[in-house]
Parts: C-alpha cells; structure tokens; sequence
C-alpha cells in the first residue's frame, strides 16, 4: 500500500513548493476571471455527476445476471429523448459560452487604447513593460525604470508591453491572465484595483534556454509608499 502511494505523496510535495498561486485573485480583473473558472468548473462537475449518476443507475437497474430470458421491449427511435440530449447540450454551451465571451472581451489587450495611455486620469498608474531574453524592464511616467513592477494600491495599472526580441507573455496569476508580450507591436493592458501585497509574475511563454529565470515581483503598495518610491 504504502509504494502505491509513493507516488502521489511525492508529487503532493512538489506541487506544493509551488509559489505562484493562480487561484487568488488580488485584483477586480482577477476576481472576474476567477468567479468564470469557478462558474464554468461548477457546470462541468454537475454534467459529470448527471451523467455518472444515471450510469450508475442504468447499470444497476438493467444488469443482466444470465438467469432470466426477459427481453426488454425493443423499440427504434425517440425524439422526446433525441430533442432532450440535443437540446441540453447546446443550451450548456451557450450557459458557458456567454459570459466567457464577455469576460475575454472586456479584459483582452486592446491596442487601439495606446492613443490614450498617456493620458492619465489620476486613478490610473501607466506603465510601459519592456521584455527581452530574460528579463523585464518597467518604465515609469516620470521615466524611472525597474526591475520589478510597482503599483499603488487601489489603482488602475495601465501596461503597454512590448518585446524587443521574441513573443514572451506577462503573467501575474494573482492580478490577471496572460497577455503576449509582442515583438514590433504594443498590447495594452488593463489591471483594475489592485490589492495591497506581494505577488510573483513570469513570463509563461517559452523563449528560450534561460526561460524560467524570467520572473519578477509585483509590489503593491499605498499611495504614499509609491509615490515616496517613485520620486527616490
């Protein structure tokens, strides 16, 4: 028994040395993108039950032992039953369906909004995010740059990324999704109300031998520590 579970154990153990949590949303944009999982996970275990339930119940009820010459009635077609699992089908996709497309096409990077990215309204935070072999490089309005990326809590984080090399991808899983991180083009990119904390990003595209050593921290902090940092 115990060699049987080895392996489980062992990979328990190694998932749970993992220090990017993807389920912790830290941002409204994050919350949105979460509660869809959660939603669409919701509906995926309750079509899985469904089904499993009446097989267990097919399977209990019309199990033939050998010792009985019953032949049921046989019969050829049913559209109360075809109508049914036609239906329902195309009903769960369009459940699904819906607020995915909202959701991706309210939160996907939009280049069109680049004409304003310099126009800060004073509730949101612009910052311009460079990419390259294996590292990133965060600009400030005043001009200040980092290593990693630091934001006002409360704030809406505008990001223009762009790469100088190859297709990377920006991920902050406790803020938001992935975005690609473009050669020769920006993807804007919006992150409403960020929560006050620490959270690891990465770049989530392959890009090269030292690809797992892209990474960076996210530092959220109060509007005083920011700008106390930015003008430092």
């Amino acid at each position: 028994m115990g060699i049987r579970w080895a392996p489980l154990i062992v990979l328990l153990m190694l998932v749970s040395g993992c220090g990017i949590r993807v389920l912790d949303p830290q941002s409204d944009t994050a919350k949105v993108q979460t509660e869809l999982i959660y939603f669409s996970f919701g509906i995926m275990v309750l079509v899985l039950l469904t089904v499993f339930g009446l097989m267990a119940r097919f399977v209990k009820k019309y199990r033939d032992d050998g010792s009985s010459d019953y032949l049921p009635t046989q019969t050829e077609g049913n559209k109360k039953l075809e109508i049914t699992w036609t239906v329902i089908p195309i009903l769960i996709v369009i459940i699904l369906a819906v607020p995915t497309t909202i959701v991706t096409m309210n939160q996907s990077p939009n280049s069109e909004a680049i004409s304003t990215a310099e126009d800060s309204t004073g509730e949101e935070v612009h910052v311009r995010v460079e990419a390259e072999r294996f590292s990133w490089t965060f600009r400030y309005e005043n001009g200040k740059t980092s290593e990693d990326l630091y934001l006002p809590e409360g704030a809406t984080a505008v990001l223009t990324l762009r790469s100088k090399d190859v297709i990377h991808s920006f991920w902050v899983p406790s803020l938001g999704g992935k975005v690609d991180v473009l050669p020769h083009k920006d993807n804007v990119y919006e992150i409403e109300n960020v929560e006050e904390g620490v959270y690891l990003g990465k770049c989530a595209e392959f890009c090269g031998t030292y690809h797992t050593k892209m990474r960076f921290t996210t530092h959220v902090v109060s509007e005083q520590e920011y700008r106390e940092w930015l003008e430092n």
